[in-house]
């Protein structure tokens, strides 16, 4: 993870993303996923951009199996964007640098 990107746990869920005051933009992800691969370095120069207005949190989902089904994430990457702790918006499957920003632009 990088200084801008973090990872959580089912256990750091509530506290990282429900109680946070800013938003959170949360990929699901797992490590032989290579469209999570791919994504990665999107997110990586996102995070820079919305430094302040935007947290971004990575959860990987076979180490962390009890979230990903409250949230109805079936594959991988998903992006669920949270604001004041409710989902905003879901993004199912790999995207590019400009669909990633205009999905963000368009829900924080």
């Amino acid at each position: 993870m990088s200084n801008n990107i973090s990872a959580i746990t089912d256990h750091t869920f509530e506290i990282d993303v429900i109680e946070s005051q800013t938003p959170v933009l949360v990929d699901f992800w797992a490590p032989w996923c290579g469209p999570c691969k791919a994504i990665a370095p999107l997110l990586e120069e996102l995070s820079q951009k919305y430094a302040g207005q935007l947290k971004i949190v990575k959860l990987d989902v076979d180490n962390n199996p009890a979230t990903p089904p409250k949230f109805g994430v079936r594959g991988i990457p998903t992006l669920i964007l949270f604001k004041d702790g409710q989902v905003q918006a879901t993004q199912v499957g790999l995207l590019n640098k400009s669909e990633l920003a205009s999905f963000i632009d368009s829900h924080i």
